[in-house]
């Protein structure tokens, strides 16, 4: 695919009224097109999926992308290279706030800033969680059971082994399960096996407690798929397509209560750009409850405390953050050397409960073909050398919720952003089984001859201080602009947003409460039903 397209330069070829541009002119023409059916600000999971559907309707959508072309970047393509993605040019650079829970640790929070959002950086896992987490969705917006959801989570996927009741075969982003081979692979298998987890064919099958082959968005070549190149890329040469990069959205623009466009502004100036339907917000939980302020809809002390008018009172936007905490991470000393890395890295998941009497799994771990550490880790242990992997562990079905403060009134300025991470002890009593339970299993007969000692934690340490030293976050921000039938969501069950015509969320802003999943799937699954809703209410 990279050879075909040429993202080499930034700016591409600049085209009249009724075509498409992939980059914001460094100069902005008078001619540009600037009035469109609907803008969707944001090009991730959520937003590309709801463009693609609202194009194959027939209406003439812009896609407004604040990061840059990613199609054909080895960087992104290649899933080895994706840790390296965070932190640096194809990121927001945001930061959780520091706390006590956490040792007063700064923790980065990945974001993608790029064409394909945070599908162009993530660990790629397609993981869509199960329907008691969507119950408990439609407990707080009616319409959202698993029932509900499934048509759209099968219209995503194209699943390499193909469609079934539970499975899609014929969607945009193409999924594929990893080469077992991999001697950590093997030894994870075998491992969970021996701690009395059954194996499970596919995790997003009927029953994911156990251990079992990840689902990647790494197609048959062995590249990243992302959500821009399975839902934007096949029609992007179509004059009802207009994808916007580099292009920051500073706030929206209205007439009376209805949302009619976005003013943007690119490497050289600002442009007002209009919709004759809609705007469709999909930025994500941080950017989406930032930008919604900026525009008058929020809080009213938090918009008086930023000298913003008052638009749309909605005391709930930036509240209920939450995120699943993840332990970055337990370190172990191989037999021999690991070898290259295979894939992203990982290759299994190995989901649990960390209380027998628990409803539903809580606890998801993952293999690390190499060392994996937070600063404060590197600080404490020695994890020199080659044969060092690690496994994460993280808390899937969370407690903890936090909030996003805008520090001013800024699309730019950092956030303040807290999660509380830890701040619920469920959480944290979790984690500490999670850590007894995957120091027991690399010293079962399943992961015999591969593993020869510990290094990070050792048996010796206290496991609650590696913990706090240990957490970091899984990238699953949500929450922040949450849906729900109560007259305190600011968002409806069919995603409008309250007291705004016109104006839609299709992000993982919308979760009412976080699924015992990778976010990527279900905020995909967000974006076609979201297109279903507008098309149904046009």
């Amino acid at each position: 695919m990279g050879a075909k397209i040429n993202i080499s330069l930034c700016v591409m070829s600049r085209k009249r009224k009724g075509s498409r541009l992939w980059a914001l002119p460094s100069t902005i023409e008078q001619d540009m097109k600037t009035s469109f059916d609907y803008i969707i600000i944001g090009s991730g999971s959520g937003g590309s999926a709801v463009a693609r559907r609202l194009h194959d309707a027939g209406a003439d959508v812009a896609v407004v992308e604040a990061g840059r072309p990613s199609f054909g970047v080895s960087d992104i393509e290649d899933p080895s290279k994706w840790f390296s993605l965070q932190s640096g040019a194809w990121d927001w650079g945001h930061h959780y706030t520091p706390t006590d829970h956490i040792l007063g640790r700064e923790i980065a929070i990945p974001r993608g800033k790029a064409l394909g959002g945070s599908s162009a950086t993530n660990a790629m896992m397609w993981y869509r969680g199960v329907p008691a987490d969507y119950e408990r969705w439609n407990a707080c917006a009616a319409g959202w059971n698993w029932q509900d959801c499934l048509p759209a989570f099968k219209a995503s996927e194209s699943w390499s082994e193909g469609a079934s009741d539970l499975r899609g075969g014929e969607g945009p982003l193409k999924i594929t399960s990893p080469n077992p081979d991999h001697p950590l692979t093997q030894a994870m298998l075998k491992g969970g096996a021996a701690m009395g987890l059954p194996l499970i064919d596919d995790p997003n099958g009927p029953e994911p407690l156990g251990v079992g082959l990840a689902n990647f968005n790494i197609d048959g070549a062995g590249r990243r798929h992302t959500s821009a190149e399975g839902y934007l890329l096949p029609i992007i040469a179509s004059d009802r397509l207009t994808v916007l990069t580099e292009t920051l959205a500073l706030h929206l623009t209205f007439e009376g209560d209805r949302a009619s466009g976005v003013v943007v502004s690119g490497p050289d100036g600002e442009a007002h750009l209009t919709a004759q339907c809609g705007v469709i917000l999909a930025v994500g939980a941080l950017e989406t409850p930032r930008l919604l302020m900026l525009s008058g809809i929020g809080p009213e002390t938090e918009l008086a405390r930023l000298g913003l008018p008052v638009k749309v009172k909605a005391e709930a936007i930036g509240q209920n953050l939450q995120d699943h905490p993840l332990l970055r991470a337990l370190n172990f000393r191989a037999s021999a050397p690991l070898g290259d890395m295979v894939g992203n890295g990982g290759g299994t998941l190995t989901i649990w409960k960390s209380d027998d009497g628990l409803p539903q799994a809580d606890l998801l771990a993952f293999p690390v073909q190499g060392r994996s550490a937070t600063p404060a880790l590197w600080d404490e242990y020695n994890l020199d050398g080659d044969d060092v992997f690690a496994i994460g562990l993280g808390v899937m079905r969370s407690h903890s919720k936090g909030q996003i403060r805008l520090n001013a009134a800024s699309p730019t300025a950092p956030l303040d952003i807290q999660p509380n991470l830890l701040g619920d002890p469920r959480d944290l009593a979790a984690l500490l089984s999670g850590v007894e339970f995957l120091m027991d299993m690399v010293a079962s007969q399943g992961f015999a001859p591969f593993f020869k000692d510990y290094v990070a934690p050792l048996r010796s340490d206290d496991f609650e201080t590696f913990v706090r030293r240990s957490c970091s976050t899984f990238f699953h921000c949500c929450g922040t602009a949450q849906m729900g039938s109560h007259n305190d969501a600011p968002v409806s069950p069919r995603l409008g947003a309250k007291g705004v015509r016109g104006l839609w969320v299709a992000d993982a802003s919308v979760i009412p409460e976080i699924p015992a999943c990778h976010t990527h799937a279900p905020v995909t699954m967000i974006g076609e039903r979201a297109a279903t809703f507008i098309l149904e209410d046009a």
